[in-house]
């Protein structure tokens, strides 16, 4: 029945409007640049342009670290590497099996949070931060094949604690297990995370029906540089190899259309006006970009090139987010947990060893006052970016880099050790080590992983 008290309340109903429906795709080793919304014209990308089309795309979007595991661990609890303690991908003994460990016990992340306000919750995918085989804390729903990679075909998944042997090509079935989740009747709001293997190594099989986009593909987009001198051995093979580029764009195109199927649904569904849907990459890829095939560990040393740790962001949300908009505000990975939290009206405990800020604000049509400045790290190296200026230290047995971005954005010529330079990489050095020390970080020197990596695989 109406009453006075009911309609004075209405107006304060329609200002808090319920909490959103939550969709996050992430591919891995996927970089910017290898979409057409992000322009290349020749990837075969229809579904992820729909949701630049229909979102906010950020244009400068990037990791804070260049390699899977400890990537998906800074997403996850809004961390650097050297804090959550997982410095390189996980190898099979510490990613599943009796060995293994929970890598992110002890830290607080986003869908624990999401969990606990009444979220209903589901993974489906590429886990790759330890125990992969079990439901981990946060999720109800859980289907993965455990470890980083292996085959695109005929491959075992454990859902939900069962292990199902899979004909065909494993992003589809990831697409079936999205979409069994999201009819699965339900009252909560529902958050599922959505992370495909492709378009990472190897490249054993893509359907056909993803191949023949690239039929007669120029593969404008990829390019021809000479290998750098100090390649990754295990992924030279793939260089300036267009039956290389041919795979790599076929998988992309196979992610994509699973994010077809997903948002389809939610069309046919009646969800579209309730959901946010987020598209994002672990890290990026070099593919041919500096003479390298790979990300940070293409190169030994490793490396920060723009290419390996720049990624596709896009938040999607008819009606609550603003259409084909862009943002060029720095923004890390280190900042999704605390911009996920604020989107979806979730409190965070104040934790000062998280360096991340909320990007909300933009999404809510608001360009509030930004720093322009990201920090990051790898084994052996760290680095700090500017709009004009990246600075990248090493330890004492690999030489630095100092790139003029605003004369360079290539980041063809190392200016290191150039005296003109000096003015610039002074003040950026002691920033550097200044907000590593802020976050409780140790010295780059001091710092020693956790996980069973044998770095001498990635020399010459």
């Amino acid at each position: 029945m109406l009453t006075r008290r009911s309609l004075l309340a209405a107006p304060l109903a329609l200002a808090a409007p319920a909490r959103p429906n939550i969709i996050v795709f992430m591919t891995d080793d996927h970089g910017a640049w290898a979409t057409g919304a992000y322009g290349c014209s020749e990837m075969f990308t229809p579904n992820i342009d729909r949701l630049a089309r229909t979102g906010t795309r950020f244009t400068q979007a990037y990791a804070a670290t260049p390699v899977c595991s400890p990537s998906r661990l800074s997403y996850m609890t809004g961390k650097m590497p050297s804090q959550h303690g997982v410095q390189d991908w996980l190898r099979p003994e510490d990613s599943f099996g009796k060995d293994t460990r929970r890598w992110l016990a002890g830290h607080t992340t986003y869908a624990r949070l999401l969990s606990e306000a009444g979220y209903r919750t589901g993974m489906v995918g590429k886990w790759h931060m330890g125990d992969d085989e079990h439901v981990q804390e946060g999720f109800s729903y859980w289907a993965t094949v455990p470890g980083g990679g292996g085959p695109f075909k005929d491959v075992e998944f454990v859902k939900n604690g069962q292990r199902v042997k899979v004909p065909g090509f494993k992003e589809d079935f990831i697409g079936d297990c999205a979409l069994e989740f999201l009819s699965a009747p339900s009252r909560q709001p529902f958050f599922l995370l959505v992370p495909f293997y492709a378009p990472h190594t190897p490249y054993n099989y893509q359907p056909e029906v993803d191949r023949a986009h690239y039929a007669n593909s120029k593969f404008a987009c990829f390019p021809r540089e000479p290998r750098h001198p100090w390649h990754n051995k295990e992924l030279r093979q793939h260089h300036l190899e267009e039956a290389s580029m041919r795979a790599y764009s076929a998988l992309i195109s196979g992610a994509d259309r699973n994010v077809g199927r997903v948002l389809d649904h939610l069309d046919r569904a009646g969800l579209r006006s309730s959901t946010t849907v987020v598209f994002t990459a672990d890290q990026g890829w070099n593919a041919g970009h500096h003479g390298v095939w790979g990300k940070g560990n293409g190169t030994w040393p490793f490396n920060m090139y723009d290419e390996s740790i720049r990624v596709p962001m896009i938040w999607s949300h008819p009606g609550r987010i603003p259409e084909s908009k862009t943002v060029d505000a720095m923004v890390s990975s280190y900042d999704f947990f605390p911009t996920m939290l604020d989107w979806a009206g979730v409190p965070a405990p104040t934790d000062a060893a998280r360096p991340g800020r909320s990007y909300a604000p933009f999404l809510r049509g608001v360009n509030p006052k930004w720093d322009n400045k990201l920090y990051f790290e790898y084994s052996m190296v760290r680095g700090v970016r500017t709009p004009t200026a990246k600075l990248i230290e090493r330890t004492a047995e690999w030489p630095g880099e100092f790139y003029d971005l605003a004369r360079d954005p290539g980041e063809k010529q190392n200016l290191m050790d150039q005296p003109a330079s000096q003015a610039t990489i002074e003040p950026l050095r002691a920033d550097l080590r200044r907000w590593f020390t802020k976050i409780g970080a140790p010295p780059l020197s001091d710092w020693r992983g956790t996980t069973k990596q044998h770095l001498t695989e990635y020399s010459r």
